[in-house]
């Protein structure tokens, strides 16, 4: 069973895929990949630099994502410009690794962690979606918190993806993720034992 777990910013994904995880799911994180694709003499991270420039990085030369960040979220294009140097070897990555685990164990719960899973496609490729969903209120206010921003930051940065309400059209299960940690950690028990089934 392939599941894909998406959502917004600050909307509690990694909650969810830390609890899955803890009940004997395999969750590929696209975050992680996404950081391994793009290390210090990797073809993508080359190209990042290429088109960047050297302002990007940090002195020890690897991305510098703050100022990656505040340069791709200020421009659509931008941003259009870092997700096709990008999404092309992350989205071969995942799916190598996908089919290695469905090779070594067919019979596992495999979660996708991945934010942007619908706007590139993979979705298509999941047996299930699941969206964690809060408000945008609760999400700029988590993310300030989190990535100590200023609220227009991280307006900005929430307002760069496809708004959560529309993600839910592409859901088969939905976590709700506006009250407390329990709850939401309940909500997935609950999930994976649907899965696990």
């Amino acid at each position: 069973m392939i599941v894909g777990l998406t959502g917004g910013v600050a909307s509690g994904k990694n909650l969810v895929a830390e609890e899955l995880e803890r009940l004997g799911a395999v969750v590929i994180d696209a975050d992680l990949v996404a950081r391994e694709i793009t290390k210090p003499g990797t073809p993508a991270y080359r190209e990042i630099v290429r088109r960047f420039g050297e302002k990007i990085l940090m002195p020890d030369g690897s991305i510098n994502r703050k100022a990656l960040g505040e340069i791709v979220f200020s421009d659509p294009n931008e941003l259009k410009a870092l997700n096709g140097i990008t999404h092309p070897p992350i989205i071969r990555e995942i799916e190598r690794r996908i089919e290695e685990l469905r090779r070594k164990d067919p019979g596992a719960v495999v979660v996708l962690n991945a934010p942007l899973l619908i706007e590139v496609g993979l979705y298509r490729k999941m047996d299930k979606v699941v969206v964690v969903y809060a408000d945008e209120k609760r999400q700029i206010e988590r993310m300030m918190k989190r990535d100590e921003i200023t609220r227009k930051e991280a307006v900005k940065r929430v307002r760069a993806q496809m708004p959560l309400k529309k993600k839910l059209d592409f859901a088969d299960y939905v976590i709700d993720n506006n009250g407390s940690k329990e709850r939401t950690r309940e909500q997935t028990r609950k999930l994976y034992s649907m899965l696990s089934d």
